[in-house]
């Protein structure tokens, strides 16, 4: 039985919010693949993509064709779907290659999904003031900088945009109280704790590393 945003756990509700349709996570399997692909650091071009899947061209062309928000570069190359090569105020250092999230929240869980940790940097939403933490694909978040940052997050019902309607407002804060002002203009948002986020995100990884079609394939 499918589970309404409006209803469940918070971390069920930000599964549903996701998986709506138009979504890259309606296809997990490839999603993962792709991702462990973008986080080389390098645009994917769609062959380089169902090699990596062991599908045809044509069914991968298919599939993403109805994924909204893949961002693509002049030779139509994808370069980011929640993890980017675009710049976002989001960064996220892998292995020395730097990369970009769509949200605060992609940067507690795709650790994981990619199996390489992560540091991290975000300026407050409010403040400017730098958020810095390092994510392991094990541990979790291990450090942090301030220990009072916290994480906004929405859980929308219908979204024609994911990347517009849940990541847009995920936004990392220095304290809660910076964050008031910012929850008050997305009625619903949560303000969470960054291992309280880190652990209402695990289910989002667990949805990718659950599917079976994924190859270990792609970063060194």
């Amino acid at each position: 039985m499918s589970i309404s945003p409006a209803s469940g756990s918070l971390a069920d509700r930000l599964v549903a919010s996701v998986t709506q349709v138009g979504s890259a996570r309606t296809s997990p399997g490839l999603y993962l693949v792709l991702l462990r692909l973008l986080a080389r650091g390098e645009p994917v071009t769609i062959t380089q993509l169902a090699a990596a899947a062991g599908q045809p061209t044509e069914a991968i062309q298919h599939a993403i064709a109805g994924w909204r928000d893949t961002e693509y570069d002049q030779q139509g190359r994808i370069i980011g779907y929640a993890l980017t090569l675009r710049p976002t105020p989001h960064r996220f250092s892998v292995d020395g290659r730097q990369l970009y999230t769509w949200c605060a929240l992609d940067t507690l869980f795709f650790p994981a999904v990619i199996g390489r940790p992560a540091r991290v940097e975000s300026p407050c939403g409010a403040t400017d003031l730098p958020i810095c933490l390092t994510v392991d694909p094990e541990a979790g978040v291990t450090t942090l900088d301030p220990a009072t940052a916290v994480v906004s997050i929405v859980t929308p019902e219908q979204v024609d945009s994911v990347r517009a309607a849940f990541c847009n407002p995920g936004r990392f804060f220095a304290t809660r109280d910076a964050a008031r002002e910012w929850q008050a203009k997305h009625p619903g948002m949560h303000l969470l704790s960054v291992a309280e986020a880190y652990r209402a995100s695990r289910p989002l990884s667990a949805m990718l590393l659950g599917d079976g079609t994924a190859h270990e394939c792609c970063v060194p």
